[in-house]
């Protein structure tokens, strides 16, 4: 459950700084209207912060829970505390005795997690007005109540989930970067430099003695932040929390660690193999934290040198010289210290050293003459109108309570974000160019990750043996669907939401992977990525510098039966963005080179795909359940093949996009601020001249199940932990019985209380996380399952995998209680998951996609509610195929063969990379 950093993570994170007085004012840019966060903030007597803030859009609150501590107040030879106990947190307290997540989602919580951090460590769920005393009483219990039932079991279980994280982790193509950077960058003594997740030895010495006197230090209310957002008064809140908090005793006095950035002097370098199959580049300087101005000013900093495709990084390594196949910078913020980072992945067989000197070529450069006043510009629009869409999200990572809740932890003051952009607002050329000469002219730490040669006080006391009742699920109210239908034939769909200023467009046209031809799997893929390579009139640098400037984003994507084109827009600057967006749509100018280039990337991220264990399971997997010639047999990843790959050319593009992007084949969703009659008459302009034309159709031919259990193993040679990947196809459904699948996929393995999670993970502790998926398709759809667990217990864990499966399927039926929780999750978690125009759009392509009923959402409550065991058990009974699974295992099977050749599961056969039997 920890939160790992990465390029566009580290990009969005908070990050949040003092007032600045600057020397000049900036030139006015993209005016962003960002709306305010009121906010109303009380403390308990026993030192309890709590901000409220209200948004009633939605029947539902955000419980953002954030305790100031994190692996930096912990000690050399006792790391991963805070981590570990992040996890004991979830393994029930005295009067909330039962497993949290699995509770929770029972009644519906969304956005439910707990994450570890330097600094601090946070709780956080979404849930129903209806269900908030359920949940203030279970978060208050834990933070009140937690030792009576801690014990040595619950420890050592949760210490296993957290080392197999560990493994998780380290098992993943560039995994062992993250104990690498810490004690290379911080010197001993400093508490950022081991890692959060701390050392296997260390999480096994831990003791129960360490992790009482962990909880009794630091999770006392007075180290506590408490945000409720949402559906929800300040008088309302307050009654609640003094009745649940009021009398939980304070905590001891906690020392706090002041500010020691640490900045490195000289170069320090470092070499490490991996099993990845480029060579990548991390480059990183220890910077000031979050509660300075510089914070701010290197957030802008490395959007201007690798923050996107207008960032000097891309345009020269990725686009120019061609050396990369990715390039960025991010900030990476902590509260005493922060980190500027730079990230260069090779492209295959490209010499490293140029591309670093490259890149390096282009800091010097920034370092020497600053940004450009336009960098400038650009850099601040987007990340102001990433500030923009918060206003949207109530919960979860950046939603509004989190940016309440890291304001509070880290400032004392709940609106310190007001600061921060007024710093990005007013910054200057020249102070970002003082803050990087400061701080990146010198002491950077360069580690150079090569390919393994392997592998290319107190109120009334409340009495907590009655907790409240739970709530009931809430009618779901979804915003109108207006239909129009431009002149050209190209079908409207317009759904008002007025909550934040912006409007999200979605083009689905009917194609997808499905559409690839039989001799060139991939192609979709490349396409939707080369179309916004540029226009006849634009560039794929003026697309995106116009886009940044406004305020914008556009991305192209593609699953199995579809292609889509969004594009999220602040109002005040839809028109213009429109005209880009139809541009893109409509003219695609597939430069050669940039297809080339592209075409070099996707067999570079195919390259990836194949030394990840999961990607590498599922690439295989389609073509062993559907057979070739099916228009689903392709890698579920959608990259396709490198011999398919590597002949397409820009004319097969051109056809693609000639055949599938019609009118008649699309349609056309607008979701946000907007309304149908302002809307059309910019759609008629912008799409004028598109043309209708006859389409070709897929081959979604039924295809039948296998008639025995086939077991494919995959080597991978060193690997830390086997990849268990189960695959069977089931038919079609109709609205109704789509629904009632997913209740029983939710019992095998489709919530985290599931019987395969809970058994492997919770139970066993062999794995740190299994679930189980029933894909979307228009045709069969695909049910896969992956179980990721320790190598040692690689046979073990495949038999219970399996008869997990026969379970479901009938050995062990499905009873009323089962049952029960996965209705509950459905039906009460369903209105937070469209808190955002984004998620709403996503939603109404899904009923569009798969032809289901426009009131499909609508109907999942009552069609849930009135799914029996007995139409459970005989759903599971017709669904499930435990006699007819295709399994996929990647692992070292120098190690693992012959444990699942003794299973006798099913008939064995090795593979290679590509799905094909090795003699």
């Amino acid at each position: 459950m920890m939160r790992l950093s990465t390029a566009r993570a580290a990009l969005a994170a908070l990050a949040f700084a003092a007032p600045l007085a600057l020397a000049q004012k900036a030139p006015a840019a993209t005016d962003v209207p960002i709306p305010d966060i009121p906010y109303t903030k009380f403390v308990l007597k026993n030192g309890l912060t709590v901000i409220v803030h209200e948004d009633h859009k939605l029947p539902v609150v955000a419980i953002n829970t954030w305790y100031h501590v994190g692996s930096k107040n912990e000690k050399p030879g006792k790391t991963g505390f805070a981590h570990l106990f992040e996890h004991l947190m979830f393994s029930g307290s005295e009067n909330f005795n039962q497993t949290y997540i699995s509770a929770l989602l029972g009644i519906g919580a969304t956005d439910l997690n707990g994450t570890t951090s330097k600094d601090r460590t946070n709780y956080f769920q979404n849930v129903p007005t209806s269900m908030l005393d359920y949940v203030l009483f279970a978060e208050s219990d834990r933070m009140g109540h937690l030792l009576g039932v801690l014990d040595q079991k619950k420890l050592d279980l949760q210490r296993g989930v957290v080392q197999n994280e560990k493994r998780s982790g380290e098992n993943q193509p560039y995994g062992i970067v993250r104990d690498l950077v810490p004690p290379n960058t911080y010197p001993p003594e400093h508490p950022y430099s081991w890692t959060i997740i701390g050392s296997m030895a260390d999480l096994d010495a831990a003791s129960m003695k360490d992790v009482q006197e962990w909880f009794k230090t630091y999770y006392g209310p007075n180290n506590t932040i408490l945000v409720l957002a949402g559906d929800i008064t300040p008088e309302q809140a307050r009654q609640k929390v003094e009745k649940y908090y009021g009398d939980i005793p304070p905590g001891p006095p906690i020392a706090k660690q002041a500010a020691w950035p640490a900045k490195m002097t000289g170069t320090h370098r470092g070499l490490v193999q991996d099993r990845v199959p480029q060579a990548r580049i991390y480059r990183i300087w220890n910077v000031p934290g979050i509660p300075t101005k510089e914070d701010a000013l290197f957030d802008v900093a490395a959007q201007i040198l690798g923050g996107g495709k207008t960032s000097r990084l891309y345009k020269r390594l990725v686009r120019q010289d061609q050396l990369a196949v990715d390039a960025v910078a991010f900030n990476n913020s902590s509260e005493i210290g922060g980190q500027f980072n730079m990230q260069l992945t090779a492209r295959p067989g490209a010499d490293v050293r140029k591309m670093e000197a490259a890149a390096d070529e282009e800091l010097q450069a920034l370092l020497k003459s600053g940004p450009t006043q336009a960098e400038v510009d650009l850099a601040r629009t987007t990340i102001l109108a990433d500030y923009a869409r918060r206003a949207e999200r109530i919960g979860g990572f950046g939603g509004k309570s989190d940016l309440l809740a890291q304001c509070q932890t880290f400032h004392g003051n709940p609106e310190c974000w007001k600061d921060y952009v007024r710093v990005v607002k007013t910054a200057t050329p020249a102070v970002i160019h003082r803050a990087m000469k400061e701080w990146l002219s010198d002491g950077d730490y360069v580690l150079e990750v090569q390919p393994y040669p392997q592998v290319a006080a107190a109120s009334a006391a409340l009495d907590r043996k009655a907790g409240p009742e739970l709530g009931k699920a809430q009618v779901l109210k979804m915003p109108e669907l207006q239909k129009l239908t431009l002149s050209n034939g190209l079908k409207v769909l317009v759904a008002e939401r007025h909550t934040a200023p912006v409007v999200n467009l979605s083009l689905l046209v009917d194609s997808g992977y499905a559409a690839d031809p039989q001799d060139l799997p991939g192609l979709t893929n490349l396409v939707l990525h080369a179309m916004e390579e540029g226009t006849p009139t634009r560039s794929a640098t003026k697309i995106s510098e116009e886009l940044e400037r406004l305020g914008a984003t556009l991305e192209t994507s593609a699953n199995l039966d579809g292609s889509f084109v969004a594009m999220n827009a602040l109002k005040t600057t839809l028109g213009p963005a429109l005209d880009i967006y139809a541009d893109v749509i409509l003219h695609p100018a597939f430069p050669p080179g940039e297809v080339d280039r592209l075409r070099k990337e996707q067999l570079a991220g195919i390259a990836r795909e194949k030394a990840s264990p999961e990607a590498s399971a599922l690439r295989v997997m389609p073509s062993l359940l559907y057979g070739s010639g099916h228009a689903y047999s392709r890698p579920l990843t959608g990259t396709g093949t490198e011999a398919a790959v590597s002949r397409m050319t820009r004319d097969d593009l051109v056809k693609y996009h000639r055949t599938w992007f019609r009118p008649n084949n699309a349609t056309l969703l607008v979701v946000g601020d907007t309304t149908a009659a302002q809307v059309k008459p910019m759609l008629e302009k912008a799409f004028a001249g598109w043309n209708a034309a006859e389409v070709p159709k897929k081959n979604l031919a039924a295809v039948k199940p296998p008639e025995k259990v086939a077991v494919y193993l995959l080597d991978r040679p060193g690997s830390q932990q086997s990849v268990i990947v189960g695959g069977q196809v089931a038919q079609p459904a109709d609205a109704t019985e789509l629904v009632q699948m997913q209740l029983v996929n939710n019992v095998l393995g489709g919530t985290f209380s599931s019987r395969m999670n809970m058994n492997l993970r919770e139970d066993k502790h062999w794995s740190y996380g299994v679930y189980s998926q029933l894909r979307a398709a228009l045709g069969q759809r695909p049910l896969v399952s992956v179980s990721a667990v320790q190598s040692d217990k690689t046979s073990e864990a495949f038999r219970e995998v399996v008869n997990e499966y026969a379970g479901v399927a009938g050995a062990r039926p499905i009873t009323a209680a089962e049952l029960k929780v996965a209705q509950d999750r459905e039906t009460l978690a369903l209105p937070g998951r469209f808190e955002t125009t984004v998620e709403l759009s996503k939603a109404y392509a899904n009923v569009l996609q798969y032809r289901l009923p426009e009131d499909y959402y609508t109907r999942i409550t009552p069609t849930v509610l009135a799914f029996t065991p007995d139409q459970a058990n005989a759903l599971a009974r017709k669904f499930l195929l435990p006699n007819q699974q295709v399994w996929v295992v990647v692992g070292d099977m120098a190690k693992v063969e012959a444990g699942i050749r003794a299973l006798n599961v099913g008939e064995v056969h090795r593979i290679d990379a590509d799905g094909k039997i090795l003699k």
